[in-house]
């Protein structure tokens, strides 16, 4: 009997958001905000879901495709790198992070939720995320949810999957091969440094308020300093 109440009781939990991001660190491309309603999140643990970090890129396309084949709602926000610069100029990514997690659990209608939390202190993000809501919502926020909550999971995939995509077009656009996006990928430091030898500046496709883009700039806004002392 005990058993047979349990299976009800998960059966009509209600709706459950999970909401993750790709792309904070990168020095190139935008940061992607995705979030998953389930009405069932054994659905998506029954995926396969994890930690999109520990997939493969083809394992978590598959993914992608799965999940919002099963979930209630999926729904994205991207942040532009001139939208992440502005950020910065502001102090950091956590607002802007909670206002996009905000706006995706309103999008999804979220009642509950799960969130990765990218402020050091968990509970403060929690808490910076509800406030700008339009909409009462019971959120945990946690470190690693994208590891404990598969709703989370499958929001850390989907995040994933938009930004590869964006940053594939990004390279078309361009013409270049511009790598994964981040600092330490040899490929994306070729391509930044290969376009300012050329151009004198960085493309609109990196946020110039990263420390990699800034050592770049450097020399080129210390002759700038000097011309305007100079100048009558």
């Amino acid at each position: 009997m005990p058993a047979r109440a349990a299976r009800r009781t998960a059966a009509t939990a209600p709706p459950k958001a999970g909401v993750d991001e790709a792309g904070r660190g990168p020095v190139l491309g935008p940061l992607v905000v995705a979030g998953v309603l389930a009405d069932d999140e054994r659905a998506l643990a029954a995926l396969g879901v994890k930690d999109s970090k520990k997939l493969a890129p083809a394992r978590r396309e598959t993914l992608d495709l799965a999940i919002r084949g099963a979930a209630a709602a999926v729904v994205v926000r991207v942040a532009e790198p001139a939208e992440l610069d502005r950020a910065m100029a502001r102090g950091s990514l956590n607002a802007l992070e909670a206002e996009l997690f905000a706006e995706v659990l309103d999008a999804l209608g979220a009642d509950e939720a799960a969130v990765d939390a990218c402020d050091v202190d968990a509970k403060r993000f929690g808490l910076a995320v509800g406030a700008r809501m339009a909409r009462p919502c019971r959120i945990a926020s946690e470190h690693k949810a994208d590891a404990r909550h598969p709703v989370v999971s499958a929001a850390s995939i989907v995040a994933k999957v938009e930004r590869d995509r964006l940053m594939a077009e990004v390279g078309r656009a361009l013409g270049r091969d511009v790598g994964s996006g981040y600092a330490s990928d040899p490929t994306t430091q070729r391509f930044l440094a290969d376009w300012h030898r050329e151009h004198g500046d960085v493309p609109a496709c990196a946020r110039r308020r990263w420390e990699t883009t800034r050592r770049l700039l450097a020399p080129r806004a210390a002759s700038l300093a000097e011309f305007e002392e100079g100048s009558p």
